[in-house]
């Protein structure tokens, strides 16, 4: 499944409560198949930690690191990168 986070998040991706429902109605339900998803990052130029944190910490949390095998970040610029990085390397680090 690919997801355009930029049509739910605009191309300031930052509400928590975007990322949430993102979560729960999309990437859950997805990964519960046993399905690969892509977050596509086309057109989002700035994102924060706590965005990014919400997306995807739980996921971590709950399926463990290998989860992140299942999930692509397509299409970053090098902010979101650098900010998508810095949230996965501090989940994996607290398992």
């Amino acid at each position: 499944m690919t997801i355009q986070l930029v049509q739910k998040a605009g191309v300031f991706a930052e509400s928590k409560e975007v990322a949430r429902a993102i979560r729960i109605q999309q990437l859950i339900p997805t990964l519960e198949k046993n399905e690969d998803i892509i977050l596509d990052f086309t057109g989002i130029e700035w994102t924060n930690q706590a965005f990014i944190h919400v997306l995807i910490s739980d996921l971590i949390r709950n399926y463990g690191n290998d989860v992140l095998e299942k999930i692509q970040f397509k299409f970053c610029n090098e902010t979101v990168k650098g900010i998508i990085s810095i949230v996965t390397d501090y989940m994996q680090e607290s398992e």
